[in-house]
């Protein structure tokens, strides 16, 4: 019987729904310091519904989107925060949660989609930071919707000096599926980060569609892999230091239509599902007893 590592969705963007407070760059950061029972809600809802790592909800708490968008004195405690809240959504469910992963976030410093024009030294610095943070509290790091190989090395390098197990997930182009976003081709990227120690590669907040044709490049390496899409119709109107806001979703990715994609995944080899933006706790449950009626078995890793 194949494992099957179940992740939760869109946290973030599930948050921005229940908070209902105006788009704002730090919308899920700020959540967190003025309504952090939300933020809790939404992890439980996640592992109710079947996910066994949850991520936690730092994703826009690098020290370069505070400096831009709030305040840099925030940095550590959004990152405990959020780390603190995971570990007691998890603590709090008991027994049905005592096998869930709180997997320490690591995003695009800047922001989605976008290149980062600074020196590696200067990432993987950043990186530093959060992993000094996250490592004594996470039970492992998610660096995910990651746009290019220079910022894919920085955040794996700092992660790996943790001793933690670590996942790296790319995010694609939706017009050209066989590169990430900043151009560079799936292949150079995949030969970039051979010498890493990583424990997985995945794809991350590309449509399932974009995501499926990327896969097959992964099918070919030795290494646990995966995906979870987003439910976005674009992301190209985003721009750093703009808000989810200015995005729309898709109306025919519902928890049918999502499930069938990351079925077909599992069913060539993948190990590692899950959902981005505009994945919801139901479309985990549905994913998770479509897992479990195909005779799979879900772990946590």
């Amino acid at each position: 019987m194949k494992n099957i590592y179940l992740l939760d969705g869109g946290t973030g963007q599930e948050i921005f729904k229940r908070s209902r407070k105006p788009a704002h760059p730090l919308w899920a950061a700020k959540v967190m310091m003025d309504q952090p029972d939300i933020v809790k809600d939404v992890h439980q809802d996640f592992i109710n519904a079947g996910s066994r790592i949850i991520t936690t909800n730092s994703y826009t708490c690098t020290p370069t989107r505070l400096k831009r968008d709030g305040e840099i004195e925030w940095f550590e405690k959004l990152q405990l925060q959020a780390t603190e809240i995971a570990l007691k959504a998890r603590d709090e469910l008991g027994s049905i949660a005592a096998d869930v992963k709180v997997a320490g976030c690591l995003p695009p410093l800047t922001g989605s989609y976008t290149t980062d024009e600074r020196t590696f030294s200067e990432l993987k610095l950043e990186y530093e930071q959060i992993v000094d943070i996250q490592a004594p509290i996470v039970d492992l790091f998610l660096i995910e919707t990651i746009s290019s190989i220079k910022e894919a090395k920085a955040a794996a390098e700092a992660a790996l000096k943790s001793g933690k197990t670590v996942y790296l997930s790319f995010t694609l182009s939706d017009k050209e599926p066989k590169k990430l976003r900043s151009g560079e081709a799936i292949d150079e990227a995949l030969i970039s980060i051979s010498d890493y120690a990583l424990d997985a590669l995945m794809f991350n907040c590309s449509f399932p569609e974009t995501i499926s044709e990327g896969l097959t490049a992964l099918k070919q390496l030795d290494i646990p892999f995966g995906g979870y899409a987003n439910g976005f119709t674009s992301v190209d109107s985003l721009k750093p230091g703009g808000t989810v806001g200015q995005l729309s979703a898709r109306k025919d990715l519902d928890e049918e239509k999502h499930a069938s994609y990351a079925m077909n995944w599992i069913k060539n080899g993948a190990s590692i599902v899950g959902g981005c933006c505009e994945v919801g706790p139901s479309h985990i449950e549905y994913l998770r007893d479509q897992i479990e009626k195909e005779g799979y078995h879900i772990v946590s890793c």
